[in-house]
């Protein structure tokens, strides 16, 4: 059973259900700011954690450390450019086996997982070998 979300939590949740990619939590705070809900940058990374925690949110970091939520609807996979920091999503998953075994045998409630291949793509990729000696 969840918890009761706060008001704060509130909103951050439902941003996150309105917005259909991931989002940092600074651009929370400013859509939060522009629709005059008054809402600090420290009370959404507190939201962000509590929604966590409740495995309603999820998580990822992108290239350039920053980080990018959105909800905990389905797990996420992807290819990401370590040049340009492009990430295109995966469709399939090869760990829905692994994550069924590790929770029975683990005895350990896994909310969401994410895969991610970092390498370059194609356009990063032709540009490297075009310098190559």
């Amino acid at each position: 059973m969840k918890a009761k979300l706060t008001r704060g939590q509130q909103w951050v949740y439902e941003l996150l259900n309105s917005t259909s990619t991931e989002i940092t939590a600074q651009d929370l705070y400013a859509q939060l700011q522009a629709q005059g809900r008054s809402l600090g940058l420290a009370t959404v990374y507190r939201a962000i954690k509590a929604l966590q925690l409740q495995g309603l949110v999820q998580a990822r970091v992108l290239t350039n450390g920053e980080w990018v939520y959105r909800l905990a609807s389905e797990d996420c996979h992807y290819l990401t450019c370590l040049n340009c920091g492009r990430s295109v999503p995966v469709e399939e998953c090869p760990a829905h086996g692994l994550q069924q075994k590790l929770e029975e045998k683990q005895h350990f409630r896994v909310f969401y997982h994410t895969l991610e291949f970092f390498g370059l793509c194609s356009t990063c990729g032709e540009t490297s070998d075009a310098g190559a000696v």
